[in-house]
């Protein structure tokens, strides 16, 4: 299924090839002047500079291969040389009709390929806090991008389970509750199905626990000995270890429940451990290893490159590993275990060079090449005082309570405008829910992944404006079209549609543009790009229904629901693939 711009593209490019011209300059573009024309091709200036001759004559020359047909309405050459086009209102209608139709709303596939996305990354023993906001909207959204384009997606939540902070926690409980038998070296029973910590126990231990081993060098070395003991197999610290962990999923569960996110597999650095003595062992082997200062090394700076990249550090002095050594070890599970094209790592962008420095050496050790490996580096959400984003009182937010706050905001901003009032309770709590984590959401989806950028609460849950709750209720609007005019989506789509008006045409032209923008999207893996079109799909759809009255003209309502439903079936497919959930009333 060809969008229109396509299909006029190539009549372009077939101009640009029967005048003997390089046809990649018959690109087609959005006109800069909508009231003149729908779309505009520069390319006879560039063809006429190369070829030395006037481009007004060249582009008259072109467009003698351009007649009036059922795509083309018009043709017009503009100042020195511009080749402006216009569509002919059956064209339209005719895409009009097949996004409506279309459960993909016009949407071309990719050649599919393996991908792995690892986002996430929380740690054991610590609840969620605004800091893994990012990674966890920006992830969710590229994976539902990535598949619903055709890609086999894994996604992995790569959890921080391993290192020192396990045996900070076992000293500090072995403080608090000595007598417990996974401390008895002579205890040879089950050890206790049940947890004796909860995750409010272990969010107070660890800051306990880390300013011990920080003021107390005898403590941070037992510290060190009980992670060592717990890597090791301890089957008493191995017990509490999954203690530790099973209380942290069940909090993450809720809070990525709460999110709409999901993962494929749930593993951790825990996971790639037994591989990491083969791992350094191999790579010593393969002669890419050299010592520094006692530490073992894999050198990654590149010739000419300055200030050089520093080496990977492999392995410390004292034997310990790092978390290159970790992400190192896992690619090299996840190259055997799911054979990926591609591995999308959406981590801060302050790691890109820790993530330059394992790539490298995955690519030195033969793993898995660097263009196969890509760090999708985001800014961080600051408050609006312009620094990062903390509680009134200076502390880092827990996650839960920042979606707490949004949903009492959703329920204020809903009684203000007189929205849910016919809704039971339950139902109004469901639609709170929605628009809170819209607000959220698209706050930060609407911006380039890379900036930064201010995160207010008042300014994001308001129905106006570029906001999630906005875009919403301009599709839950559409819905209460279709049921208002007692039909559903697929049969209003099936009616005829006649594009008379303005408003139509450019709805329309948004519509043919979904495919490009998708593409666009997963080729910058920039979600924002799909935001900006379906903001603009909701303006453009907002001024179609003040213009174009569809339920009060009945020769023309089959036709204007049809567009509805053609709106709301891009709308829904373009507000899932951001994470957004639209409610059927509000």
């Amino acid at each position: 299924m060809n969008g229109l711009i396509d299909t006029l593209e190539g009549k372009v490019k077939a101009a640009f090839k029967a005048e003997g011209l390089d046809e990649d300059l018959g690109t087609v573009r959005r006109a800069d002047r909508p009231d003149l024309a729908d779309y505009q091709c520069n390319g006879a200036l560039a063809a006429a500079k190369a070829a030395k001759t006037n481009p007004r004559a060249l582009a008259e020359r072109l467009v003698s291969h351009l007649p009036v047909d059922e795509v083309i309405a018009g043709v017009e050459i503009a100042g020195p040389g511009f080749i402006n086009l216009k569509l002919t209102a059956a064209a339209l209608a005719t895409r009009a009709q097949e996004i409506a139709q279309d459960h993909r709303a016009g949407a071309e596939t990719v050649e599919p390929r393996k991908v792995i996305i690892d986002f996430g990354g929380p740690n054991i023993a610590k609840p969620m806090h605004v800091g893994h906001l990012r990674s966890s909207i920006i992830g969710d959204s590229l994976q539902r991008l990535f598949r619903f384009l055709g890609d086999e997606v894994t996604s992995d939540i790569h959890m921080g389970d391993w290192g020192l902070p396990m045996g900070m926690l076992i000293t500090e409980l072995r403080r608090e509750q000595p007598d417990l038998p996974y401390f008895n070296p002579q205890y040879d029973g089950d050890y206790p199905s049940h947890s004796p910590v909860t995750l409010e126990d272990l969010e107070r231990m660890y800051p306990a626990a880390a300013a011990a081993c920080k003021a107390d060098e005898e403590r941070a070395t037992e510290a060190r000995q009980l992670t060592a003991d717990l890597q090791s197999g301890h089957p008493g610290y191995r017990a509490l270890w999954q203690h530790f962990l099973a209380v942290t999923r069940q909090a993450l569960d809720r809070e990525f429940s709460d999110l709409g996110v999901s993962f494929s597999i749930w593993m951790g650095e825990s996971d790639v451990d037994p591989l990491i003595g083969p791992m350094i062992q191999d790579l010593k082997d393969f002669g890419i290893v050299i010592e520094d200062q006692g530490a073992q090394v894999i050198p990654v700076a590149e010739p000419g490159e300055e200030p050089g990249l520093p080496p990977l550090i492999l392995q410390k002095r004292d034997g310990g590993v790092l978390y290159g050594t970790t992400d190192l070890a896992t690619i090299i599970d996840r190259a055997r275990r799911f054979r990926p094209d591609l591995i999308l790592y959406v981590v801060d962008q302050r790691q890109a060079d820790h993530f330059k420095q394992v790539f490298r050496a995955a690519e030195k050790a033969n793993i898995m090449a660097q263009s196969a490996l890509e760090h999708i580096g985001f800014g961080t959400m600051n408050g609006t005082d312009g620094k990062p984003f903390k509680t009134r009182a200076g502390g880092v937010m827990k996650l839960h309570d920042l979606i707490s706050q949004a949903k009492d905001k959703a329920r204020e901003r809903l009684h203000e405008g007189g929205l849910g009032a016919e809704l039971s309770q339950d139902e109004f709590e469901d639609v709170a829910h929605k628009v809170a984590i819209a607000a959220i959401k698209f706050a930060d989806l609407q911006n380039w992944r890379a900036s930064n950028y201010i995160f207010d609460l008042d300014r994001f849950m308001t129905f106006e404006g570029k906001t999630g709750p906005y875009l919403l209720y301009q599709a839950v609007r559409a819905k209460a079209l279709l049921r208002k005019a007692n039909t559903t989506l697929e049969d209003a789509a099936k009616a005829a549609i006649a594009i008379t008006e303005p408003a139509e045409r450019d709805l329309v032209m948004l519509l043919d543009g979904f495919s490009d923008v998708l593409h666009g999207a997963y080729d910058k893996r920039a979600p924002h790009v799909l935001a900006e079109h379906v903001y603009g799909l909701a303006q453009a759809f907002s001024k179609f229904y003040a213009a174009c009255p569809i339920l009060q003209d009945p020769e023309k309502t089959p036709s204007r629901l049809a567009l509805v439903a053609a709106t709301l079936r891009q709308l829904t497919v373009g507000l899932d693939l951001l994470g957004l959930d639209i409610p059927d009333r509000m």
